[in-house]
């Protein structure tokens, strides 16, 4: 085959062109330009796609022998995921940014120019399985090392979209070997750390970055029942969960700590209290997608508006390294064309705030996904009642 390897500089994308190249494939690299500021260089273990990452994967593609070229993708980047990461926090949800990443860079405009100029497939260094079934079709399927594991996010996947995916390192036990096979190729980025944190906020502070991007201002912070505890400056700032720098004027009648429940920005007001109401027993996700073909209690629901499907039964992810928990799951088709997946959580989960993306499994196979638009707690619900 034809194969576009995608280069970040790391260790995992170079061994996973090496291998592609092992297998006797036509193989490209090229790395994605996404950062705006091209000087930028790399500090320690935080971000990517940095000018030092680009000087790496050309050295990786020298190594193999393989033509590399460097594609700017830095417009469509800020456009797709770092615009959607301000307005996400603005309108009070909390994003995914390598989420939107995998979805419409590098599996939606990559995969688009490599197919127009006559690739077959991208490879990437992720660690997740791609599976044909003797029909033809593809199902995503988590990797062999689960600590590795990067199936959940790659969940927003297509079915088109697995046609063209390869990754070399899906049946790899574990990073360790990966980082001894670079070390016997001779690839330089052997020992490179892996990147961490938002590759566009290098620094890490997520609220200083979104405060010079959001315009912010004073406001209430209440508790469950709506009384007046604190105040903030600036709730786009908060996301459900957070516990540190609340500031709290008035302390809480059982003197627990509280924590942030829940985002309200068109009030601009935080709701905060006890850590048990951030057990979430059920969400409901908007933008839904399904990673090979839907499971048939998806696939025989009617489009009529008000149609709702048979329930399933799978596993539930949150976070890309969370534990999954077992859910039961099913569809409704809320408008013409808009359909909304609802999943009940056998176990409760602690802090999930809308934005964030739940991934569905049977077994190690990935079944789509979907954009959390609300997370009901059961304990929070009867509160108000009472």
């Amino acid at each position: 085959m034809k194969i576009l390897a995608a280069m970040s500089g790391g260790v995992d994308s170079a061994v996973a062109a090496a291998r592609a190249v092992e297998a006797g494939h036509e193989v490209v690299g090229v790395h994605l330009a996404l950062s705006r500021m091209p000087g930028t260089l790399r500090t320690g273990s935080r971000g990517c796609c940095t000018i030092e990452d680009s000087r790496d994967a050309w050295r990786a593609c020298d190594k193999l022998g393989i033509p590399y070229y460097v594609w700017d993708f830095s417009e469509r980047f800020k456009e797709d995921v770092v615009d959607d990461f301000i307005e996400e926090y603005a309108a009070g949800r909390t994003p995914n940014p390598c989420m939107r990443c995998n979805e419409r860079i590098k599996f939606a405009a990559l995969l688009e120019k490599a197919l127009a100029l006559g690739f077959d497939a991208v490879c990437t260094g992720h660690y997740a399985k791609v599976v044909t079934l003797e029909d033809g079709s593809r199902e995503l399927h988590r990797a062999a090392d689960w600590a590795k594991d990067q199936s959940y996010v790659l969940g927003v996947l297509t079915a088109e979209q697995l046609e063209h995916c390869y990754f070399p390192l899906a049946d790899t036990p574990s990073k360790a070997e990966v980082r001894a096979e670079a070390e016997r190729r001779g690839l330089s980025v052997a020992q490179k750390p892996d990147s961490h944190d938002i590759c566009f906020i290098p620094d890490g502070d997520t609220r200083g970055w979104l405060e010079e991007r959001i315009e912010m201002s004073e406001g209430a912070i209440v508790n469950q029942n709506g009384e007046t505890v604190g105040s903030h400056t600036g709730a786009n700032a908060f996301t459900v969960g957070q516990r540190r720098g609340l500031k709290l004027g008035t302390p809480a009648a059982d003197g627990k700590p509280r924590f942030v429940l829940e985002i309200r920005p068109k009030e601009n007001t935080v709701v905060v209290g006890p850590q048990e109401l951030l057990d979430i027993e059920q969400l409901r996700g908007i933008k839904v997608s399904w990673a090979g073909a839907p499971v048939p209690e998806v696939a025989g629901v009617s489009s009529a508006v008000g149609s709702v499907g048979e329930e399933f039964e799978c596993m539930a992810q949150v976070r890309a390294h969370g534990d999954p928990v077992p859910a039961s799951a099913w569809v409704e088709v809320v408008t013409e064309g808009v359909t909304e997946l609802v999943v009940r959580l056998d176990e409760p989960l602690r802090g999930v705030a809308p934005g964030q993306t739940v991934v569905l499994y049977q077994g190690s196979r990935v079944l789509g996904q979907a954009t959390i638009d609300s997370a009901r707690s059961l304990a929070w619900d009867a509160a108000a009642v009472s």
